[in-house]
């Protein structure tokens, strides 16, 4: 799988979780900061990465990831 297709997959998942659509999502934006998500969001997110992609994440790891760009890139590193 390529890294634009984990990109794509990946924004949609935060569309989703977050509300926000999709033209939105910046590769560098950070999810806290930029995008508003809470801890429960956040939480959120990991599990419908972890969907999306079929992958189980370590939880302490993934959620250090703070920003899409940072979130293509470890979901890579499961693929």
């Amino acid at each position: 799988m390529s890294k634009d297709e984990i990109n794509s997959r990946v924004k949609k998942v935060i569309a989703h979780v977050l509300d926000v659509n999709v033209p939105e999502i910046t590769d560098t934006a950070h999810f806290v900061t930029d995008l508003g998500a809470s801890s429960i969001q956040s939480i959120s997110l990991v599990a419908g990465f972890e969907e999306e992609f079929n992958i189980e994440m370590e939880e302490d790891k993934s959620l250090q990831v703070q920003t899409v760009s940072e979130a293509v890139t470890f979901i890579n590193s499961y693929l």
